[in-house]
């Protein structure tokens, strides 16, 4: 069991419940899924950025990637449906309190000028989105190695019922966010 997860488990679990005034253990917020995605819409003029950014989100995740397909035709972007455009990576479970661990205390604090996470990037369902300018910033890549740079998306889904409870959650969990004007003033 990965420290981050035991770590939910033994302390913010209960600690959770009690500031949310749960008492049910199975309705107390949890993290369910970390979906970490690669828009690749430049590996439509070059095939390796694809296979690249796949090999890349692996080393990130620990797991291997799924390839994206369009799902409409753009011919705007000289996009046709079926052809591939992103990859994915959903973890759960183990995996996934181990990559949150490692992206709090390793990764997004070796983001250039890091202030915090935006605290309002909430979907109404207690669903957080966070976007990366680039992969480097996991210590699992090499920037020697790193022929393009890529952004990606990182969607951390909760059972949460609302954006505070969900908020609640992952600032225990050790979420840097940002602190907000309305916030320093009380």
């Amino acid at each position: 069991m990965g420290r981050l997860m035991k770590q939910y488990f033994d302390e913010i679990q209960g600690s959770l419940g009690g500031e949310l005034g749960i008492k049910n253990t199975l309705a107390i917020p949890r993290l369910t899924k970390v979906v970490v995605s690669m828009g690749l819409g430049k590996a439509l003029q070059e095939k390796k950025r694809l296979e690249t950014a796949s090999k890349d989100l692996a080393m990130i995740t620990g797991q291997k990637a799924v390839i994206c397909k369009a799902k409409k035709s753009v011919s705007n972007f000289k996009l046709r449906e079926g052809y591939d455009i992103g990859a994915k990576v959903t973890l759960r479970g183990r995996r996934m309190y181990e990559f949150v661990d490692r992206l709090i205390n390793s990764a997004v604090p070796r983001t250039r000028d890091f202030r915090g996470l935006s605290p309002t990037s909430f979907d109404g369902q207690g669903n957080y989105s966070m976007g990366l300018a680039e992969q480097t910033i996991f210590p699992e890549i090499d920037i020697d190695k790193v022929e393009h740079f890529q952004g990606m998306n990182i969607t951390f889904v909760t059972t949460a019922r609302n954006d505070s409870d969900a908020r609640t959650l992952l600032t225990m969990l050790g979420m840097p966010f940002r602190k907000t004007a309305e916030a320093e003033q009380n």
